[in-house]
């Protein structure tokens, strides 16, 4: 069971964060090269001349990322750990839930920090320092609902609704529209969607 526990709560943590480098991050050596090192888009044309340096929204995505993986990972390795025993949560009272929901909120903690490295990117490029501010005192919050209720399911609802309206946010930021959104929902690109409005 403790196994089970283990590779179930690391999947629910880190899957989506190690699906996203899969399939965003690891087709491209430069992307893998900033997720690590986090240097700036000039920094990188140093690294390899001919090859063209990332945008910065791409920079904000990728360093975001990476710095929820390593945020997620240095809260979260020492409860995954306990998870293998000795020992059985609940015996005293406490939520036999407890490596689940940390689990959840470490997964709510890596998707936020690749929000909000989108949003305070663009808030930094554009010189909008309420931006900053939300950024900075939203995560605030989040951190404070860890200490506030943790261990009760409040905490995560709360912050996955920080995480849905920060991720709206920093879709808008990153150039996302509703009709992009459409498209991608329908699995349409843009040469079809036209076609078929023509053609009605």
């Amino acid at each position: 069971m403790t196994a089970a526990v283990f590779f179930g709560c690391a999947f629910v943590a880190f899957g989506p964060a190690l699906a996203l480098y899969i399939f965003t991050i690891a087709t491209e050596p430069l992307r893998i090269i900033f997720l690590i090192i986090g240097k700036s888009s000039e920094g990188l044309k140093s690294i390899n001349p001919g090859e063209k340096a990332p945008s910065m929204r791409l920079l904000a995505y990728v360093s975001g990322l990476g710095f929820g993986i390593m945020s997620g990972v240095f809260s979260f390795v020492n409860t995954l750990s306990d998870s293998l025993g000795p020992g059985t949560v609940g015996i005293h009272g406490d939520p036999p839930q407890f490596f689940l929901n940390s689990a959840f909120m470490t997964l709510v903690i890596i998707l936020l920090h690749m929000f909000w490295g989108i949003v305070f990117f663009d808030g930094c490029e554009k010189k909008k320092w309420y931006t900053l501010l939300a950024v900075l005192l939203t995560h605030l919050l989040v951190s404070a609902l860890t200490f506030i209720s943790p261990y009760s399911g409040l905490n995560l609802v709360l912050a996955y609704i920080i995480l849905v309206l920060t991720g709206i946010w920093a879709f808008f930021v990153s150039g996302g529209s509703c009709r992009s959104l459409k498209l991608c929902l329908l699995c349409q690109d843009k040469d079809s969607l036209l076609f078929n409005q023509r053609s009605r």
